[in-house]
């Protein structure tokens, strides 16, 4: 059904959480290779970016993002293996719940009017 999707919050056993603007995050930083131009093309300030990439860091046994401040670089950052892998666990799950779930969003559909009015 065009319009309706799936969104994924994952709770740990530690109280941390892994959602979509995570992941979001991640995707977006192994894109641009830098947090600053990564909030900005998902319209998010560089300290609420820099606040996630610390908090999934320390969530992690090892860093998802690696920045380097300054250099020949100006300020990269780099999606580590873990972060990788991470965004890899996370999509693999969407995927399988949206396809076990497949028919109960189609009878779902047809439960939602799909036109306000």
């Amino acid at each position: 059904m065009p319009g309706t999707h799936l969104s994924i919050r994952i709770d740990l056993a530690s109280g941390d959480r892994i959602g979509p603007c995570k992941i979001a995050l991640l995707e977006a930083i192994r894109s641009t290779g830098s947090i600053s131009a990564t909030a900005r093309s998902i319209g998010m300030s560089y300290r609420r970016a820099w606040l996630l990439v610390e908090e999934i860091n320390q969530t992690l046994r090892e860093p998802a993002v690696k920045a380097e401040t300054g250099g020949a670089r100006r300020g990269s950052a780099v999606v580590t293996p873990v972060g990788e892998r991470m965004v890899d666990l996370y999509r693999a799950i969407e995927t399988q719940a949206r396809t076990a779930a497949g028919g109960e969003f189609r009878a779902m559909g047809r439960l939602i009017r799909h036109e306000k009015g």
